[in-house]
This record gives structure tokens, sequence and C-alpha cells, in this order.
């Protein structure tokens, strides 16, 4: 048998055991309700390219779930002439014209660029153009000015490769520069002869690859002397007519160098061979444009919104690489990112994280007792903040539908008309309702009303909520007046009646009457703006049902 003590301790290890666990599942994210969009990536380069899929992956980090992400690649690296153009064009121009609209178009890189605002009035007119990676700050300074046109400079930093050039090899004499004559190369030629008067005591040069046959290339790089320093810009193609991906690129270069090469871009390349350098962080940079899209989503003003000029930049060097060539740490940057380091965290430190873990865990286990006694004293407390919260919440919710009732609606409109927030009001209203109580019984009229309010309520967003204002009617707040903002909403919310519903255990088709208003469009007056949307609705009902009509001068309410 066990006896009473050795139950209690039982207990108390049971305690110590189960309740990190149950601590750490309470930890759970919460996800924040998905945003609907849709959002056009087009690359300069192909899929093929390295840096290509380190900026998607740096979009789909920065888009919400939900948001539909399409792509389209202009394969410049491989083919850049005027028909490869045209035919992209063409096929371009195609799908947009078969495909629903795009809320924005991220633009990857600086021929991606060049070719949206050449048939930005053709292709996407009224469309938000975000571009990122783009190495010309000149151009993306000067299309700037365009209010649809905003997104994430790429700037190589030759300054600061320079200076880790010389911390690494300060009896350096040169800097080379692996370089070609496409758009890429071109801007980054510029910016590399710019520091020349910086650097009195360098001599700059390149190795054009553009200009050198295969064979001649790889002796140009192979003539690189200890003297120098090294840094690899862009290589896509030769003289020969050799196109190069980057891999291979990285592969002539590793081959053939006899010096450590730094980079100025993330991607391949550090961790194959490159040691590495300041490089501007292709998945940030994608990140970043993707949130400038949400935010237009969400019914930001691209107008108002300032390109991201400050490139996204980080140190990142191959630990290996630094070890061949006997580089000492002690001369690097204190924020490096290293790749390929030797060892783990928790092996380095083995010998005092152990007796931390191991105070942390008694601390842990006093905490615990300390935890549980509060824990007693706060469900009071929590009980009578749960209370309140219910009060508060009848006070503002429709018990028979559970979303936002009159008094809400009318509370949120005052307030943003006395910011003067552009906003619309899309009333809703049940056709025939009174015969589907009348036919099939009041349950079946309340079970009506409950699955209007949740299809409502599954298109809630930031910018869109849902009421139930009176009866069978229903109303939501836009908080946009855009038009085609409102339009898209107006066709999502005449969607809620295309499935039918199920009353009393029998699917019914139920059709409804949408009437919209805008402020200040329309009115600047709260109850005019309420009117106003009603009498839009009762034009629906006077032309048929089942649609929806948008506030014109002269439209009266109910027949």
């Amino acid at each position: 048998m066990v006896n009473a003590g050795s139950k209690k301790w039982i207990y108390a290890l049971s305690l110590i055991i189960w309740f990190p666990i149950w601590f750490l599942c309470g930890m759970q994210p919460v996800h924040a309700e998905e945003i609907h969009g849709r959002v056009l990536f087009i690359s300069s380069y192909s899929y093929a390219w390295d840096i290509t899929r380190i900026q998607i992956s740096g979009v789909q980090e920065g888009l919400d779930p939900g948001v539909t992400l399409d792509y389209e690649f202009m394969d410049t690296k491989r083919v850049d002439d005027e028909e490869s153009l045209r035919l992209f064009h063409d096929g371009l121009k195609y799908r947009l014209e078969h495909v629903e609209p795009y809320d924005a178009v991220i633009l990857g890189d600086d021929a991606a660029l060049v070719f949206a605002v050449q048939y930005q009035e053709e292709l996407f007119p009224d469309t938000p153009l975000i571009f990122e990676g783009v190495n010309d700050e000149e151009y993306a300074k000067e299309v700037t000015r365009d209010p649809y046109i905003t997104g994430v400079l790429e700037k190589l930093s030759v300054e600061k490769n320079i200076e880790l050039g010389l911390a690494i090899n300060p009896n350096a004499k040169k800097v080379v520069a692996i370089l070609d004559d496409t758009i890429t190369g071109e801007a980054e030629r510029k910016r590399f002869y710019s520091y020349e008067d910086q650097y009195p005591n360098l001599t700059f040069s390149e190795i054009n690859c553009s200009r050198f046959s295969t064979s001649r290339l790889h002796q140009a790089i192979r003539g690189v002397d200890e003297n120098s320093i090294l840094i690899y810009v862009v290589m896509t193609e030769d003289a020969s007519g050799k196109h190069y991906s980057n891999e291979e690129a990285v592969k002539v270069l590793t081959e053939s160098a006899r010096v450590p090469i730094l980079r100025m871009v993330e991607g391949n390349g550090i961790g194959e061979g490159l040691l590495g350098g300041n490089v501007v962080s292709m998945q940030e940079s994608g990140r970043l444009a993707a949130q400038i899209a949400m935010d237009i989503i969400n019914g930001a003003d691209v107008s108002q919104m300032d390109a991201v000029m400050e490139s996204p930049n980080i140190y990142c060097i191959d630990a290996q690489v630094m070890k061949k060539f006997g580089i000492n740490r002690s001369v690097l940057p204190e924020d490096v990112v290293f790749i390929h380091d030797e060892g783990t965290f928790f092996t380095r430190y083995k010998e005092v994280l152990v007796p931390g873990i191991v105070l942390i865990l008694v601390l842990f286990v006093a905490i615990l007792v300390v935890c549980i006694d509060n824990l007693r004293r706060r469900k009071l407390l929590t009980q009578l903040e749960s209370a309140q919260k219910t009060i508060e919440t009848a006070a503002q919710h429709d018990f028979l539908t559970g979303i936002s009732n009159r008094s809400k609606f009318m509370n949120d409109l005052t307030k943003l008309i006395a910011e003067k927030v552009p906003c619309t009001v899309i009333m809703m209203d049940i056709d025939d309702f009174k015969h589907i109580n009348d036919t099939m019984g009041h349950t079946a009229g309340d079970e009506a009303l409950q699955q209007v309010a949740q299809r409502m309520k599954e298109m809630e967003s930031q910018i869109l909520t849902p009421y139930r204002y009176a009866g069978d009617e229903f109303i939501m707040i836009l908080r946009s007046s855009q038009e085609k903002l409102v339009e898209k909403t107006a066709y999502q919310c005449r969607q809620i009646f295309t499935k039918p519903f199920l009353l009393n255990k029998t699917k019914t088709k139920i059709c409804g009457s949408i009437g919209i208003a805008t402020y200040p469009k329309d009115t600047e007056d709260l109850e005019e703006l309420v009117i106003f949307a009603d009498a839009a609705m009762y034009q629906v009902k006077r032309n048929g049902k089942n649609d929806f009509a948008i506030y014109q001068k002269g439209m009266t309410g109910e027949v």
C-alpha cells in the first residue's frame, strides 16, 4: 500500500512534470483572421535563379494567409532581346485579361520594373506597383514620383565590402569587381567606380565577363593577385555567348581565384566557396515588399507610402572559407552571421549551460509553488472580469446572430465620420422574409437570419465589419471609399445568397437586396448616409430584387 506521505510526494512530482507541459500548450500562437487579396509577382529572371527563389520565399513570408500569390518570369538572364520581351508582354497581357484583377504587383529586380513602367497604362492601370531588388537608385527615385509606384531599393554596399576587404587584407593595393554588360551590371558599374575618389590608395578595375571569351575569363580571374580585393557583383554571360547560372558562375570563380571572393547579394555562392560579405538580404527585400502589398490590401493609399530607400543589408560569412584563407574572426564586424560554423552554441558553452539549466529548474520549481497559490487568488478575479466582459459584449452584440448590433454600428459610424475617415455603408435586406416566416415558421426565419449573419462574419476583416441592423436588415461598414474596393465588396456580398440555405433541414433558395452609400462622396451626414444606402437597396427591390445598387441622386426609399 502507498502511505499518505508517499501520495503527497507523488502528487508534487506530478505537478512538476505536467505543469511545464500545460504551460507550453497554453502558449500556442493566436492566428490573425485571414485577409483575402490577390498579388502578382513578376521576376526579371527565372525560378531556377537562386535569388528569385529567395525573393519568393520572402514575399510568401510577408503575405497573410488567404492572399493569392501568382508568378510570372521574364527569364532575362538567359534570353534578353526584343522578341523575348514581346512574347512575354503578349502572354502576360492575355493572362491579365482572363483572370481577376490584382490588388498589387510586386516587381523583382530592374528589368521587371522597367517593363512594368513601360507598359503601365496598358497592363497595370490603377494597380499599385511595388519594386524590390532594384539596383538603379536614380531610376527608382524617378519612378516613385508616380503615385502608384513604391518599393524597396537594393543597394549593394561597395564601401562596406571594400572596408571588409581592407580589414582582411590591410596590404591590398587594388580592388577588382566581377561585372558584365547587363542592366544590373551597368547600374553596379557606376556605383562601383563612384568610390574611386574615396579610396585614393586603391586602384579600381574590373573583369567584364561580357568582353572575355570563356578561356580568357578563367585566365583573368586567376590573374587577380594577393594584393587585390576581389568582389563578385554579377556574371551572367561572356563574349563566347555562354550564359552562366549563378551556380556556374560560382564554380568558375572558386576554381580560378587565388584570393577570397567577396559577395554583395544573398544567395547561392556563400556556403559554396565564396567568402561572403555585406550582402543585400533578398529574403528581407521580398518580405518588405509583401508587407507593403498587405497594407494596400488592407486599404492603405499607395500614394501616401514612401519607398524603402535603405537597403536591407547584413554581414554573412562562410566560416569554412574564412578558415581556408586564415582569416581571423577578430577583424570581422561584430554582427556577422556565420554559416558552416563549427559546433553549436550548446557544445561550445556546455560547461556554463548545464549548471545554468540546473539552477533554472530549481528556480522553476520554487516559482511553481508560488504560482499555484497565485492561481487560486486570480481565479475569482478572472471570473469577475469574465462576467464584466460578458455584460459589455451583450450590450453591443445581437443575441440571435452573435454579430454586432445596431447600437455598435451607430457608435462605430459616428466615430469614423467624426475622424473624417472615408467609409462605405452597405445595407442588406432578405427578400420576401415575411414569406419565409409565414410558410416555414419563425424557427426557419431565425435560421435564415443566423446563416446570413454567419456568411457575413466570414467576410469580416480589418476594414469590413458586419452588423444586424433590424429585423431582417443587416448592414456593413467598409473603411474605404475606393470605387474598385467598394465594387469588389459588393460582389462578395451578393455571393452570400448564391448558395442555398438549410432551413428546417431543407435546402432553400434565399435572395437579398443590397444598397450602398459612401462617405463623404454621397453625404457627410450620418443619418443621410444610412438613408441613402436604404434608398439604393429599395431601388434594387423595385428593379426585381437579388442584386446590389450604389446610391445615385434621386433614389427614394421604401416602395
